[in-house]
């Protein structure tokens, strides 16, 4: 029996459905498939050569052994991947592997390949089954939860995507011992932005922690279930699920300035998360951004010290040399998350 068949199951609600988010290791992902409703045939796997090197052969000598025939497509590792240019070689790649409509597509991989795995699975044949294997602890405990998708353009992150439901998730602890600490602690980055959203336990496990990275899959579980309830009430972002946005206004115009790829994303969404939270405390003690000089927050007051001290044990980088306040404030102006009154912020309060 496996630890994780100890604990309950966590479950994520959608429009057509419902799916599971199981905590087994890699090799038992054909199980799981099963449990899914998909029987055996050809499978779609989509990773990138990092991840290849570390774990696609468990899981296609997995895969073969409960009748499956894999074909894998793999891309280069990093932001750039999750382009129009990639996507449309990876859609060529899989369709020289003659996927029907029930062939799934198995994304393999951190937060990259499971935007750029989901939107091929979206789109290719229009719509095959999905199915997240995340790597990372940035795609277990968030985007690999909750069907978004999405690509990169010149003009900013993620414009490009839809919403498409997994059929399941397969998100195997035991891989997270490979990671590099850069990425260990770019993941605990969502992790946090949980906590200070939800509280209760995960919050509680954050503060009295001393070494996050010693309580990994404690923290990573306690996030997940956050995650889960937060789309299942709201899958299309109508409403809470927007809160989860929370520094990621002013993070993902940070990647975009930075140019992708030199900040990884829970960098950037912690440096965005510290400028919330001093947005947060400006309006709460009614001042207006942007009234003028001396009238921001620069000191912060309680709690919002206290989530600032949470956010700053991630140790977000400076912001890079030649990332102007003109340029973020253009990157910000292409947010998808803006409506017809403005740009829309998450604080807390």
């Amino acid at each position: 029996m496996h630890p994780s068949s100890l604990v309950p199951l966590i479950t994520v609600t959608h429009a057509a459905g419902r799916y599971a988010v199981h905590t087994d290791p890699l090799a038992d992902a054909p199980t799981h498939l099963r449990e899914a409703g998909l029987a055996p045939g050809r499978a779609l796997v989509v990773t990138d050569a990092t991840v290849a090197a570390l774990h696609l052969d468990t899981l296609m000598t997995a895969l073969r052994a409960d009748g499956w025939q894999p074909h894998a497509v793999v891309v280069a590792p990093g932001e750039a991947s999750k382009s129009l240019a990639v996507f449309g070689d990876v859609v060529d790649a899989c369709l020289s592997a003659g996927p029907d409509r029930g062939t799934p597509v198995l994304a393999l991989g951190g937060g990259v390949v499971g935007d750029l795995g989901g939107f091929v699975a979206a789109t290719l044949l229009r719509g095959l089954p999905l199915v997240q294997v995340p790597t990372t602890v940035l795609a277990q405990v968030d985007s690999s939860i909750g069907g978004k998708t999405g690509l990169n353009t010149a003009r900013g992150k993620n414009l490009v995507g839809a919403f498409w439901a997994p059929r399941v998730v397969l998100a195997d602890p035991a891989v997270l011992a490979t990671l590099p600490e850069r990425e260990v602690r770019s993941g605990l980055a969502e992790a946090v932005k949980h906590g200070l959203l939800a509280g209760g336990d995960l919050l509680a496990t954050l503060h009295d922690e001393p070494a996050w990275e010693n309580a990994l899959a404690r923290i990573v579980r306690e996030a997940v279930v956050v995650k889960a309830a937060v789309v299942s009430a709201d899958e299309r972002e109508s409403g809470a699920r927007a809160f989860l946005n929370f520094g990621h206004t002013f993070g993902h115009a940070l990647e975009s300035a930075a140019g992708y790829g030199t900040l990884t994303h829970g960098e950037a969404v912690a440096v965005g998360m510290r400028a919330a939270l001093h947005l947060s405390a400006s309006l709460a003690a009614g001042r207006a951004p942007g009234a003028g000089p001396g009238q921001a927050v620069n000191v912060l007051p309680e709690p919002f010290a206290g989530m600032d001290a949470l956010v700053a044990r991630l140790a977000p980088p400076a912001i890079p040399d030649g990332v102007t306040d003109d340029a973020l404030v253009a990157a910000m102006t292409l947010d998808k998350k803006r409506d017809a009154s403005g740009l829309r912020f998450v604080v807390l309060d």
